[in-house]
């Protein structure tokens, strides 16, 4: 199965409203108002919509804030992951137990979305191996990513498998009740 894999930019923006609109939350409806704004988000709970976190997805796109990579099968997007600066998470240190990493670039990987059909096929993995080579290239030092402990489920995994990572290179820094924190360091 070849897959493509294409850096979120501006011109990506109707495939990843297709994406999010239509295709990955047929079985998880209950997520499908997220559209992969929650770490940006920081608003009250009757702010958090559909409608609203749409259109802030939307004009994060359009001024490239919102960063991450899209994989394509046959031009039609497949799958998702959701990696950026880790200072542009607002929530992410409402969330996990994170530790400063001595003044160093460091990028989070906080999502990995893959249509229904496509998983358990290496899509993730090929997302995963993309980013690496290319956040090398942009002046980071670490990686780093969230994944829960002991969840088989595709819904309560979306951060990644910790497999994924440690097939990788990634190394568990540390672990916390739920989830691990594990880090790849770049040249």
């Amino acid at each position: 199965m070849e897959v493509i894999i294409k850096e979120l930019s501006p011109n990506l923006l109707d495939d990843y409203l297709l994406f999010f609109d239509q295709m990955v939350f047929t079985e998880n409806p209950h997520w499908s108002k997220c559209y992969c704004y929650s770490f940006h988000f920081m608003g009250a709970d009757e702010e958090w919509t559909k409608s609203k976190n749409r259109s802030a997805v939307i004009e994060m796109i359009k001024e490239n804030k919102l960063k991450g990579y899209l994989a394509y099968y046959k031009n039609t997007p497949i799958g998702w992951c959701n990696v950026n600066d880790r200072a542009n998470y607002e929530a992410l240190k409402k969330i996990y137990d994170i530790d400063e990493v001595e003044q160093q670039k460091t990028s989070s990987v906080v999502c990995f979305l893959i249509r229904p059909e496509f998983r358990n096929k290496g899509v993730a993995n090929k997302i995963l191996q993309r980013l690496i080579i290319d956040y090398s290239n942009k002046d980071y030092s670490f990686i780093e990513a969230y994944p829960a402990k002991a969840e088989n489920s595709c819904e309560k995994n979306y951060k990644g498998p910790l497999s994924i990572y440690e097939n990788n290179g990634f190394r568990i820094i540390s672990d916390h009740k739920n989830y691990h924190i594990v880090r790849l360091q770049l040249n």
